[in-house]
């Protein structure tokens, strides 16, 4: 799966910022891909499975597929 998202030379400071967004305007987006950018394990956006009021049921990052 592509989307806008990946291999976009996204880093930490911009996976925060994005986290912010989400979380202050929570969605119906069920997936998002953000492999191929250089993010450190921060584990921000993982943070939003757990959040009752986001809706995000797969996150690829880097390699990995967080469900």
């Amino acid at each position: 799966m592509d989307s806008p998202l990946s291999d976009c030379g996204l880093k930490d400071e911009g996976c925060a910022a994005l986290t912010s967004a989400l979380r202050s305007n929570p969605s119906h987006l069920r997936e998002l891909n953000l492999s191929g950018n250089k993010l450190g394990d921060s584990g921000l956006l993982s943070d939003l499975k757990d959040d009752p009021h986001y809706k995000l049921e797969i996150l690829y990052y880097c390699e990995y597929i967080i469900i």
